[in-house]
């Protein structure tokens, strides 16, 4: 009878576990607070469920049934997988992991935009003014926000918040604001025939956190490209260093009689007649004191720029850049060349094995000179895909082996020279302020100016003692320790129609032109161009024939196929 009263009692104990549990529970969801009380009938029962269930099992021999044992493999084995899944759902609520299997990765940010975006000064946020959101422009966005905390959007109705649309000065559905700190810019105005641009975003996100502003000037008045739009012009370039916040501004130096001081790039836009002697001297002092210059170049010019080029250690071929690769390929003409080997340098660094073409070239000749580095750029085909034409009235092109230059060719040259100030008063010292210099003298060697971080504006300011051996505008020549040597930079191309209006945008020309004056504006933490990125064409283009043998073949010749092994079938089995 005790045997029988105490298996009574356990069971009645075993019952009080859930019946505990179940009050803990409706204590905690009750009161939303999870405090003493609640634990302490929780913990007692399942304590007292976990003790009830031994005992159960210790007085029925329940651990011993091979039914126990494969119902609790099940279940060890049932919570490992929720175990498992849980995890893998923590882990991906942590770490996002994509991949991006398309070829062009249309769906990964540029390397240029992630570098920016993960080294963002300050929060930033896009407004997007529109009703309809559009999945690739929120993907967009998203991976975006992925790089970096201090990124964010926001989809917009301007009907329903009209004042924060009035703030922005929103005109129309599909606006996209940039805001970061009090400076808002608009990016584009997206709608069904034009989304949201990578290109755009990053080139606007870049002005908005950038606060400096480098000047370039486009040489004009000896038959260079024309700035805006029109036949032959390069407007499209011109907006491009825009979006990447430069200013631009024409430059005859035949009015100023030199560079002004305020220039951080000159580019020489393919001209057409040559320079006065002094406004190639004005070229070279812009060098002498730091400065960088773009030369594109193109065949049957003289722009009397040899000495100058000279001094670097390049030379215009006269010759034309011959390349028949192109024509089978794209439908290139010879006398475009088509270039896919690019030189190690940071303009060029992610080309790849990318496509860029330059109609009408001449080749450049590189030779070396001392304390100047030179690194080609664009590079032809070797012969016989490409050759240096002599004879460029002739209609057909040939390889003339006693006139004629085997490729590969160089197309373009990238350039660094050291700069140091040089002196210009006498090398006493004197405790009294130097004299200020003459005008044709500041010009030379007035370095404060200079918007370049590598020019002598960083000198140290000298002592009184020694003002007159060190101060920046008069250097007598003193120890290397006691100056700063500045970097001028020169890019030569032998050709400027690439970067015309239409061929600008085609595959990597615009990249070559905006890469380079990047790169001569010094300002190494600007990020280089961003390439469109589009998905290659896998149509398959048939003729008519081909078309009418397909429709034959999958409508009667493939049925008739079948039905006649059926019929074969049929027959063997009869």
């Amino acid at each position: 009878m005790k045997i029988v009263a105490k298996k009574k009692l356990w069971k009645y104990l075993f019952w009080l576990g859930p019946f505990l549990i179940t009050v803990g529970l409706t204590v905690g969801l009750v009161s939303e607070q999870w405090g003493l009380i609640p634990l302490v009938f929780l913990i007692a029962g399942i304590v007292i469920s976990g003790l009830g269930i031994i005992w159960q099992s210790y007085q029925s021999n329940w651990w011993n049934r091979r039914s126990t044992q494969a119902g609790t493999n099940a279940l060890v084995a049932t919570l490992a997988v929720l175990a498992i899944l849980g995890l893998i759902n923590f882990l991906g609520t942590r770490y996002h992991l994509r991949a991006d299997l398309t070829e062009a990765q249309l769906f990964t940010l540029a390397p240029q935009s992630r570098e920016l975006v993960s080294v963002l000064p300050q929060p930033v946020k896009v407004w997007v003014f529109d009703i309809n959101q559009n999945p690739q422009d929120r993907e967009l966005l998203e991976n975006y926000q992925r790089q970096s905390s201090k990124f964010k959007y926001e989809y917009i109705d301007p009907q329903a918040r009209p004042g924060l649309a009035e703030k922005f000065g929103v005109k129309d559905y599909g606006e996209v604001y940039l805001e970061s700190g009090d400076k808002r810019q608009l990016v584009q105005t997206v709608n069904e025939n034009e989304r949201l641009s990578e290109i755009r975003l990053t080139s606007r996100l870049q002005q908005l956190t950038n606060s400096t502003t480098a000047k370039v000037y486009l040489l004009q008045g000896h038959g260079e490209r024309q700035l805006s739009a029109g036949k032959g012009a390069i407007s499209q370039a011109v907006q491009g260093l825009g979006d990447k916040n430069f200013t631009t501004s024409p430059l005859n130096l035949g009015e100023t009689s030199k560079v002004p001081q305020d220039a951080t790039v000159v580019i020489v836009a393919g001209p057409k007649r040559g320079l006065f002697e002094g406004e190639v001297k004005a070229l070279q002092e812009y060098l002498n004191r730091g400065g960088n210059l773009l030369l594109m170049i193109d065949p049957n010019t003289d722009p009397k720029l040899n000495s100058l080029l000279q001094e670097w250690g390049v030379r215009l071929d006269n010759r034309l850049a011959v390349d028949i690769s192109g024509e089978s390929v794209v439908g290139l003409g010879p006398a475009a060349p088509l270039v896919t080997e690019y030189g190690k340098h940071p303009i060029t660094k992610d080309f790849g094995n990318g496509n860029s073409f330059y109609p009408v070239s001449r080749p450049l000749e590189i030779t070396s000179v001392p304390g100047v580095q030179a690194t080609p750029l664009l590079r032809t085909k070797p012969y016989p895909s490409s050759w240096a034409e002599s004879d460029l009235q002739s209609e057909k092109l040939e390889f003339n082996a006693d006139k004629d230059l085997k490729g590969p060719l160089t197309l373009g040259v990238a350039l660094t020279r050291k700069q140091t100030p040089k002196s210009t008063s006498t090398p006493q010292a004197s405790p009294t302020p130097s004299p200020l210099p003459s005008p044709t003298t500041q010009s030379k060697t007035n370095p404060t100016p200079s918007p370049s971080p590598k020019t002598p504006q960083a000198l140290p300011l000298p002592s009184p003692t020694t003002q007159s051996k060190a101060s920046p505008a008069f250097t007598p020549s003193p120890t290397p320790s006691s100056q700063t040597a500045a970097e001028s930079r020169l890019v030569v191309l032998g050709n400027s129609n690439f970067a015309t209006d239409g061929l600008f945008q085609q595959q990597l020309n615009g990249d070559v032109f905006l890469n380079s004056v990047t790169w001569l504006s010094q300002q190494d933490q600007q990020p280089l161009s961003i390439r469109p990125k589009e998905p290659k064409n896998r149509r398959i283009t048939l003729t008519t024939t081909q078309a009418n043998l397909l429709i034959l073949s999958s409508l009667l010749l493939l049925p008739l196929i079948g039905f006649a092994i059926a019929v074969i079938i049929w027959w063997k089995r009869r």
